[in-house]
């Protein structure tokens, strides 16, 4: 179920949260994206004077296991000059051991910039309500909006805009499909969710994105009709973290959801394909698929660090 509360008032050191896309504008997204490529040329270029971040660090709290969000985040803080700091689940337990709004005002007075892997998307709301400084979200079990950036920003690279594009999610209406459909409430495209009957995405996070009247959103449960003229077929595992035990009902469910070469070429002979990952190959996705030529699933990893890295330069004002 989509959280209650939409927005979340600006920290009062900084600039802004990062908690939902569409908390921020169509235009501030254009600007991070363009920001984020012009970030990306100087750390590729190895521009070791740039460090806008000197001086600033980071506390990363995790309560889910990780390799691209902590990677991406660290390295990423660490080329522009800053410090990042791992809080592995078991140094805070956040809610358990100590209440989430006394870690907030805590770890504020300690760092510039405060980023959270999390599984309840409250925890991450509550943060950000009583942190002083800026709150990035690296995943909720309600939404991932820097994996949706890196996305976007992989997506202008490799097809020249998101604007105007088909995207076609096929799989579990979960997260990433709740980013999706907040992107698509500010930045217009069209947005197809595939998936079985009785796992189509939150209802609330549907009816907000049509509401804003910006891109054309639809559910499917059919993939060959849905997938039909996508620019972009675009999957992720069939059961989350906190869903493997029901992972052998959802491949009985899941069964003709595989994005296979017949998908791929019902879909058309440009369409690129993209997984956030990990992957479980031979599951929701072909090995052949996602060793293609259309695949670009690694530089859509590799773009995390480059987004997220705009992304906290926006949030602390540059």
């Amino acid at each position: 179920t989509a959280p209650g509360v939409w927005a979340t008032a600006p920290p009062s050191r900084g600039h802004k949260h990062f908690l939902h896309i569409d908390d921020w504008s169509s235009e501030e997204i254009r600007k991070v994206l363009k920001e984020a490529e012009v970030v990306k040329k100087k750390v590729k270029s190895g521009d070791a004077s740039f460090q806008p971040l000197k001086g600033k660090t980071m506390s990363m709290i995790f309560t889910k296991q990780s390799m691209r969000t902590r990677v991406s985040f660290e390295a990423g803080f660490h080329l522009l000059g800053g410090h990042a700091i791992y809080l592995a689940p078991d140094d805070i337990s956040i809610g358990k051991r100590e209440a989430t709004k006394d870690v907030a005002r805590v770890l504020c007075r300690y760092n510039d910039i405060i980023m959270a892997r999390l599984y309840g998307h409250d925890d991450l709301l509550e943060l950000a309500e009583y942190s002083a400084v800026p709150v990035v979200n690296g995943l909720t079990d309600y939404n991932h909006p820097c994996q949706i950036m890196a996305d976007a920003l992989t997506i202008v690279e490799e097809c020249g805009s998101l604007e105007g594009k088909k995207l076609v999610y096929v799989g579990d209406g979960n997260n990433m499909v709740h980013s999706w459909l907040r992107i698509a409430a500010v930045v217009p495209f069209e947005f197809v969710c595939v998936c079985p009957p009785g796992f189509e995405p939150d209802p609330e996070t549907v009816k907000h994105a049509q509401a804003a009247g910006v891109s054309s959103i639809s559910i499917e449960h059919d993939p060959m009709v849905g997938v039909k003229g996508a620019d972009v077929i675009y999957s992720d595992v069939w059961a989350s973290m906190g869903q493997k035990e029901e992972a052998e009902a959802r491949m009985k469910a899941f069964q003709g959801y595989q994005v296979n070469d017949a998908m791929m070429a019902q879909a058309g002979s440009g369409t690129k394909f993209m997984h956030c990952l990990p992957a479980e190959r031979g599951r929701e996705v072909t090995d052949s698929v996602i060793e293609s030529e259309n695949s670009i699933v690694f530089p859509q990893a590799e773009n995390r660090m480059h987004a997220q890295n705009s992304i906290m330069l926006h949030c602390l004002g540059f």
